[in-house]
């Protein structure tokens, strides 16, 4: 089963992109909440850094700097946290046409971070972002509609700022566009194109991608069954973190699909996957320490694998923690 969509939450530090969208709507706003953030920052030292910061965006109004100022209050860089901050800077930035200070302003409206959580007022934002080019609003208001997380769900429109953000380089945008044409959500059914997308986001190093290029590699879906091309995915959607990409080289190891089997280093693969809290790779790190496969038999730490995969939401971790748990270990 390939991966489901995800809405990214990360919160970017870059700039990108100029244009202009609903700014005169806000903009009176954002200049009464700067003077009290002025303020603020006047009965408060600031290190150099951000100093320079301030400077930059309140006298000369470089959004970049703006945005990067949110971000230090967002991530208490240099200054107490302060989410309320971080959005009057977001919101200074978004009204410079700074994309991404749009596209943090939508997160933080999304999660209700300094601000009453209000979903239509995160799809404006992720809509500025994205017709500033920044491809992190595309992919947000195209998971929106997706959904249907304050807007009605569209999966045609989902698929229309999918693809916006996969043309501008934006690895998740071109995964979750493929996995549309994967299950035929919105589009006709066409795994060849799918996996044309996931190529694409694993190309931008984009870990659910590299996964998903690999699963259709391992199943024959869109392209001819291939154990090798699917490891060599699967090895780097790992590498760049994906939990999914290490349960499933793990899985190729343990079951010896096109290379020798070898449980310790499935265990390997297994191991790195848990700690990236894949549930499903936590849980059979339980089956192969309570079984002693690859690893000293140990049912104590088979049921500390099980509990972490009961804890990520796995059931069958929960029901083999429950046995142990009877028995004594």
């Amino acid at each position: 089963m390939k991966l489901i969509k995800i809405m990214l939450s990360v919160i970017a530090l870059l700039a990108v992109g100029t244009g202009c969208a609903n700014k005169n709507d806000v903009n009176n706003n954002a200049d009464n909440n700067i003077k009290v953030a002025e303020q603020r920052n006047n009965e408060e030292s600031l290190d150099e850094e951000n100093r320079i910061l301030y400077e930059n965006c309140i006298n000369l109004n470089i959004g970049d700097s703006c945005n990067s100022l949110g971000y230090a209050y967002s991530k208490g860089q240099g200054v107490k946290q302060d989410y309320s901050k971080a959005n009057i800077y977001y919101e200074k930035a978004c009204n410079l046409n700074d994309g991404n200070g749009c596209f943090n302003l939508g997160i933080f409206y999304a999660k209700g971070k300094g601000v009453n959580q209000d979903y239509k007022k995160a799809n404006t934002y992720y809509e500025k972002a994205c017709n500033l080019n920044y491809g992190g609003g595309c992919h947000n208001l195209g998971y929106s509609y997706d959904s249907g997380i304050g807007v009605k769900q569209d999966y045609k429109k989902a698929n229309t700022y999918y693809e916006k953000a996969c043309n501008l380089n934006y690895g998740t945008g071109c995964n979750n566009l493929g996995v549309s044409y994967e299950q035929g959500s919105g589009v006709k059914q066409d795994y060849k194109k799918a996996n044309t997308y996931y190529e694409k986001a694993c190309n931008l190093n984009n870990g659910s991608g590299c996964e998903n290029l690999g699963i259709s590699y391992d199943k024959g879906e869109g392209v001819k069954q291939d154990y090798s091309k699917a490891k060599s995915y699967y090895e780097k959607s790992c590498n760049l973190d994906n939990g999914g990409g290490c349960l499933n080289v793990g899985f190729l190891y343990f079951k010896g699909l096109g290379l020798r089997q070898d449980m310790s280093v499935a265990v390997s693969y297994f191991e790195k996957g848990c700690n990236l809290k894949n549930k499903t790779a936590c849980n059979n790190l339980g089956i192969l320490y309570e079984n002693g496969q690859g690893v000293r038999q140990n049912r104590t730490t088979a049921k500390e694998y099980y509990g972490k995969a009961c804890d990520l939401g796995n059931q069958k971790g929960c029901d083999a923690y429950r046995i142990l748990n009877e028995h004594g270990y």
